[in-house]
Parts: C-alpha cells; structure tokens; sequence
C-alpha cells in the first residue's frame, strides 16, 4: 500500500491547500479504486475539506476561528492555564480538537471524489511559521 508523507512550510495562521500533491500520489499510485487516508502529525494544526474557489473562504474561516478561540492575552481567555510556549498555542490546540487531523476520501477512477469546488486544506492554527508534515495513504 502506497504511502508518503508531504510538508507544509506555512506562514502563520491559515489555510494551505495540498489538493494538487494528494491527487499526483493518488495518480502515482497505480491504485484505481481505495480509500486515501490523510493524517496530520501535530497538535496545533488540523485538516479541512473545504471550498477552493473563493479565497474569501478561506479568510472567513481563519477570522471566525480568530474569533471563536482568541488568543491566552485576551480578557476572556484567561482561563486558560497552558501559555508557556505564547499565547497562540493552547488556542492553536482547542482549534485542532474542533476539527479534523485526519480525513478519508474515497478514490475512484485513480481520483479522489471530491466534489466541483472542494480542495483538502492544511489548517494552520499557530502564527509563526511552522513546516507542516501530512501522511497520505493509499490503502486498495
């Protein structure tokens, strides 16, 4: 079974759209028919399937998220008692357990079947950049 693993050099806080190197692995792999298992390896990021053809998407998203988890320095958050690495890491942490670090997309015809407008999406929850590590595999 076909596995490898991609990296992510972000920015910041965010999202970054692999669909491009999932679907050259899906087509590399000789494997028509399966289930691709994508895997984030960190704990202040997370996966998206989200749409791909607005960018106002993908900046609504991060600004809600800003806004649902602030960061540890903000008055409301001063519950939080995990700070030591800043005040983006316990909220990177809550954003990652809201969503998804693993996401299963089935293949068909050598393709994933994501539908019209859907791309996979590495979200970054953290603000410095961070080089991002994503398992794919293939499994027939």
């Amino acid at each position: 079974m076909p596995q490898t693993v991609i990296t992510i050099a972000t920015r910041g806080q965010g999202l970054y759209e692999f669909t491009d190197a999932a679907t050259d692995f899906v087509r590399q792999s000789g494997i028509a028919e399966g289930l691709l298992t994508v895997f984030v390896r960190h704990t202040s990021a997370s996966l998206l399937i989200q749409e791909n053809a607005d960018p106002d998407v993908k900046r609504d998203l991060t600004e809600f998220f800003g806004r649902l988890v602030p960061p540890s320095s903000d008055p409301t958050m001063r519950w939080i008692v995990h700070t030591q690495e800043g005040p983006d890491d316990m909220p990177a942490h809550i954003k990652a357990a809201l969503t998804q670090v693993s996401l299963g997309i089935p293949i068909s015809d050598a393709r994933m079947m994501l539908g019209t407008w859907q791309g996979l999406y590495l979200f970054e929850h953290r603000d410095r950049p961070h080089r991002r590590e994503i398992v794919l595999h293939l499994g027939a």
